[in-house]
């Protein structure tokens, strides 16, 4: 099976001079964790509710800072004709739960562990990657 076959092409983005609290909002009203951040339609970076939280409002922002300041950058991402099962495996080996999919440099979908996870043929894979993505790593607060 194909990524394009199961992956989201209603996609929310952001430019890299959007504030952390529209990507916040934007999060919100799309129900996602992650938004990609777009540069002419290309990605550029990659911004979670985990940056958001540790990058940003952790060390006392307010939200208006430019998403550029707290993405990821160069993120990894996938192409609309790959094999789902490499798709799990960068997404296990990189420890991702979401891959913006790219075609001709431009952003046309994003997949998540979610979509995978609900094709009943990919469940065994999702959950593989999913125990691979959520090792945990040592306490560093004790």
């Amino acid at each position: 099976m194909k990524i394009r076959d199961i992956m989201s092409r209603q996609i929310a983005s952001l430019n890299t001079d959007d504030s952390v609290e529209r990507a916040a909002q934007l999060m919100k009203d799309y129900n996602v964790g992650s938004l990609p951040i777009c540069t002419n339609n290309s990605v550029v970076g990659i911004v979670t509710d985990r940056d958001i939280a540790l990058r940003a409002m952790a060390n006392g922002e307010d939200g208006s800072q430019q998403v550029k300041e707290v993405m990821t950058t160069n993120p990894v991402v996938g192409t609309p004709d790959m094999d789902v099962h490499e798709a799990v495996k960068i997404m296990s080996e990189k420890q991702i739960r979401r891959l913006p999919i790219v075609e001709n440099n431009s952003l046309v979908g994003m997949v998540s562990l979610g979509d995978i996870s609900v094709e009943p043929k990919l469940q065994d894979n999702a959950e593989v990657a999913l125990k691979n993505i959520s090792k945990p790593t040592a306490n560093r607060f004790s």
